[in-house]
């Protein structure tokens, strides 16, 4: 019987003309719900955002992957300090024999960072030169938007040929094609060498790039040549310049990627690739990154965070339903004598448990409605002016205004019971 007089389109209407009559007592009972969806609201989408960022650089490196990066040692920044000759350090060949050779291991990629200035004319962009092997794009994952990714015949060849990053071709041909273009690769071995550009990678967000240092590249500012051309035109010494000083290193290869057979193997063979690469060193001149355990490590980083954000919430919104409670409490003592007429003309015990609940729900429904729309406004706002990406979380909004309405029901029930069990004749007195 509550129930359906609960749905009743004319009790609706009169709890609907009572929140209009009283507008400012109305609009400040829902401030508490509306500030503490809004609140919510924003906060998810913030989160998911910088969450499903985090995933998409971790996923990038490719889940069944092991990524090896060369690292200058302790001791060989020491020697550099001393301005000694060659630094020699980092991943060899021997290394990429034995690990290639490796149970599981279905292919390797080998990458060398050559130089990091491109030129086109007058215009120059300060990116990564990288020498590797065509399998690339088939072991990671990024992908070529416009042309063709480094071919077989290119490495085992050696052409000058190069596909670009994204920010490279903006930087150097904005609102030009760059395909069959040639750019200059400056190295201070070598002097420029031109390139002509055969594709151009597919944009990757990267803004604050959570993976940068565990082994995500930022590929919109790379640029990809066969390694077999770096062989043949740089070798494995890279030179820099600092004031009066020069720097010298041997490094074989920057980067390697080792492509698992089998996700549920990637762990345990990392441990063995570990083992493997330190058996015969001194000293530790590699890292490893294992994108499936940052992955699974981000996962339960995004469970934690929904789980203090629902703490918040459910705070939030029961400091709401407070607020709208003590309100509803008031009111019931403003119109004790409106429930005593309504009573004598006969209305039933229900029927103003009934008024009293769907006033407090209409509020807190309310409230909770414009505090989901403050709450995509402020987080668009976010994005537009700060340009970290948002993501409006719409089974965050969904649940907001289903708590809002159980809030209302819950702290509602109290007052509307209060208002119900009003003696009629002592209603009627009160003045």
């Amino acid at each position: 019987m509550l129930i359906r007089t609960l749905l009743s389109r004319e009790l609706i209407l009169l709890g609907l003309a009572d929140l209009r009559a009283h507008k400012l007592r109305s609009l400040l009972t829902a401030l508490g719900m509306i500030f503490g969806v809004g609140a919510v609201v924003c906060m998810l989408s913030i989160g998911e955002g910088a969450s499903a960022e985090q995933l998409e650089s971790i996923r990038l490196l490719g889940s069944q992957n092991i990524i090896l990066r060369s690292i200058e040692p302790p001791a060989s920044q020491e020697a550099r300090s001393q301005n000694q000759s060659v630094k020699e350090y980092g991943l060899k060949r021997a290394d990429v024999e034995r690990l290639a050779s490796l149970p599981h291991v279905r292919d390797v990629v080998l990458l060398r960072e050559v130089a990091e200035t491109i030129e086109l004319g007058s215009r120059k962009f300060e990116g990564v030169v990288v020498g590797t092997t065509e399998n690339i794009f088939d072991v990671v994952n990024i992908e070529v938007a416009r042309g063709r990714p480094l071919s077989e015949a290119d490495s085992t060849l050696g052409h000058k040929v190069c596909v670009i990053g994204s920010h490279v071709a903006e930087a150097l041909f904005p609102g030009e094609d760059p395909l069959g273009r040639t750019i200059n690769v400056v190295s201070i071995s070598t002097g420029p060498i031109p390139y002509a550009i055969v594709g151009v990678l597919r944009s990757v967000t990267t803004a604050g790039n959570p993976a940068k240092g565990l082994g995500a590249r930022n590929v919109n500012n790379d640029v990809y040549i066969p390694l077999a051309t770096v062989d043949l035109r740089y070798g494995d010494l890279r030179v820099k310049w600092g004031r009066g000083t020069r720097d010298i290193r041997r490094v074989q290869f920057s980067d390697v990627y080792l492509a698992i057979d089998q996700q549920d193997q990637v762990l345990e063979l990392s441990k063995l690739v570990d083992a493997a690469l330190s058996h015969e060193r001194k000293e530790r001149d590699f890292t490893i990154t294992v994108p499936l355990e940052l992955l699974q490590q981000a996962e339960q980083a995004k469970r934690l965070w929904q789980t203090v954000l629902g703490s918040i919430a459910g705070i939030s919104l029961v400091v709401g339903g407070i607020g709208i409670m003590n309100i509803m409490l008031a009111s019931v003592t403003e119109r004790t004598r409106e429930i005593g007429i309504r009573r004598a003309l006969g209305a039933k015990r229900y029927h103003i448990t009934a008024q009293f609940l769907v006033e407090t729900v209409l509020l807190s429904v309310s409230g909770g409605v414009i505090g989901i729309l403050v709450g995509i406004l402020f987080a668009l706002l976010v994005t537009v002016y700060s340009g970290f990406p948002t993501i409006i979380a719409w089974w965050g909004v969904l649940l907001s205004f289903l708590v809002s309405a159980i809030v209302g029901i819950s702290f509602g029930l109290y007052p509307a019971r209060a208002a119900a069990a009003l003696d009629p004749i002592e209603a009627l007195r009160h003045e």
